[in-house]
């Protein structure tokens, strides 16, 4: 089933990419490449952020995908607000509730204790979050490891394995805060590295190496006034507990 809640793939192919490719492998190359050529740039304006907020989350989105899709930089609650999506067994935030859950990972994330002591935790809340149609991935290891590094330490994204990582995630966004994911990571920590030499890290991390894959596309669950979808959410809802 091809991703395309803007209803124009056959127009303007996978989410109006700017070749307007309808091939996911083409737009996944797309994607990758400015990737790795825009995330310099990226952790250097980060660098430059005293404290980061949800607007720095949206514009390092646009940084990094500008290339490739007109709406970098647009959130979900902009581009698609009423609808539900999910990819595979996980339900993200709904519209309305992305910026607090990605706002609540931002506010523990730049306290050094709490980052220090539940990084999984942080990165659980803005991959619930799930603020953009694509590029999710890169957006928010980008500023998980900002988070990191501000806090003192680093992760060493290129020695997780992908199929393990993502197990720990799902388990991580449905029942928060358990642990999952901060137990996964604690073997991965270290010093924290010079921004130079986090970029290659991230880009050899599983699933952002830009090795051509079946990649796991979101999916359109429905409107999230439709009755049923929208009990879905509330049931999902009441296994997270927000503070």
């Amino acid at each position: 089933m091809t991703f395309d809640p803007f209803g124009d793939f056959e127009t303007k192919g996978y989410l109006r990419n700017a070749a307007r490719a309808k091939d996911r492998d083409i737009v996944q190359r797309m994607e990758h490449s400015a990737f790795t050529t825009a995330l310099d740039g990226a952790f250097a304006d980060l660098a430059k952020r005293k404290t980061l907020t949800y607007d720095d989350v949206l514009a390092t989105h646009k940084a990094l995908f500008d290339a490739v899709y007109p709406w970098a930089g647009g959130d979900r609650l902009k581009h698609a607000p009423d609808l539900a999506i999910s990819k595979g067994e996980v339900r993200f935030a709904d519209p309305p509730e992305i910026r607090r859950s990605v706002e609540w990972a931002l506010k523990r994330g730049q306290d050094p204790d709490v980052m220090t002591a539940n990084p999984g935790t942080v990165m659980g809340y803005l991959a619930y979050g799930h603020p953009f149609l694509d590029g999710n991935g890169c957006t928010i290891m980008t500023l998980h490891s900002v988070l990191a590094q501000r806090a003192g330490f680093s992760i060493d994204w290129s020695a997780t394995k992908k199929d393990a990582y993502l197990d720990a995630l799902t388990k991580e966004i449905e029942n928060p805060p358990k642990g999952y994911l901060d137990a996964y990571l604690k073997p991965f920590i270290g010093d924290p590295v010079s921004y130079e030499a986090l970029a290659p890290t991230i880009v050899r991390a599983p699933g952002l190496d830009g090795s051509v894959q079946d990649v796991e596309l979101n999916e359109v669950l429905g409107n999230t006034d439709e009755p049923v979808v929208k009990a879905q959410y509330e049931a999902m809802l009441t296994k997270r507990k927000h503070t």
